[in-house]
């Protein structure tokens, strides 16, 4: 009983903050909320001795020869765009709505709403970058809605908020695991569209480059593709201006080969996005741990 106590003390002790970020602002535009909590997450990731280490060491992997000065900038505008992200998520019914700051390119839209008329399922991929939500809110908004995979958090929380923002932008919506993975199967066979994340370290995963290092992936994604005859698209919501724009591209589907050279595909898509925009991925994933 005690234990549940402090548990439940605890998680609201590091709701708190958040909570209060969120609040205090809570009269203000969007666009000015969103930008307050990106601040704060920016700081948070320069200045905190923890993250700042953590962030060091991924960066150093990637780019042995940057500067402290540029991996200091690059922490804290990888902060305040997290950050940003992060509010968007929890308000995405609102982010949803803007649709007009989306622009929107590449041939993979083309083979998503051709999978749609026939009826079909289709796999969209992408990772931590940029605002990947930006790429289901596109896709809700040409009635393909897409429903995502996630991983549930352990602060109830954080949970409780960030699920209800993932269920705003499209559903259904399929924790990790044997039991998600066999809705997910369900929901493939009867014509629906998921997103999925691609960029966590999957420790049952192949060893695969990416950034040019080993780290454990999953190829669950291209094995689903390739069992049941689905596009399998990379796609990216890239922030653009201030920040409060998107490009949102869809890449050609991943050719049908085999779910090693598949999977290899899309992390070589999501590296060069990321080599692209070093400030727009998450570096906290620890994404080359064990392999």
């Amino acid at each position: 009983m005690l234990s549940r106590r402090l548990r439940s003390s605890w998680h609201h002790v590091r709701y708190l903050p958040l909570l209060s970020a969120l609040t205090v602002t809570r009269w203000r535009s969007f666009e000015a909320r969103s930008r307050n909590l990106g601040t704060a997450v920016g700081l948070v990731m320069r200045w905190f001795p923890l993250a700042r280490r953590k962030f060091t060491r991924e960066v150093r992997r990637v780019f042995p020869d940057m500067s402290r000065t540029d991996r200091a900038r690059l922490s804290g505008n990888m902060g305040r765009q997290m950050g940003q992200t992060l509010f968007e998520i929890y308000h995405c019914a609102e982010f949803q709505a803007q649709q007009d700051k989306f622009t929107v390119s590449g041939p993979g839209l083309a083979a998503l709403e051709a999978a749609k008329a026939a009826g079909k399922g289709a796999i969209i991929v992408s990772g931590h970058f940029g605002q990947w939500e930006a790429v289901r809110a596109v896709l809700k908004a040409r009635g393909m809605e897409t429903g995502a995979v996630y991983r549930p958090q352990s602060n109830r929380h954080y949970q409780r908020r960030l699920l209800a923002g993932i269920e705003a932008g499209g559903k259904p919506i399929l924790e990790t695991g044997a039991i998600g993975t066999k809705a997910l199967v369900r929901h493939l066979r009867s014509g629906g569209f998921i997103a999925i994340l691609l960029d966590e370290k999957y420790t049952g995963g192949e060893r695969l480059p990416f950034l040019g290092h080993p780290a454990l992936t999953s190829v669950s994604a291209a094995q689903l593709a390739l069992k049941y005859g689905l596009p399998m698209v990379p796609a990216y919501g890239i922030r653009t201006g201030d920040g409060s724009r998107f490009d949102v591209v869809f890449e050609e589907a991943i050719a049908h080969t085999d779910s090693h050279s598949m999977t290899l595909a899309f992390n070589d898509s999501l590296s060069a996005r990321i080599l692209a925009n070093p400030d727009q991925w998450y570096w906290l994933l620890d994404r080359w741990k064990g392999a």
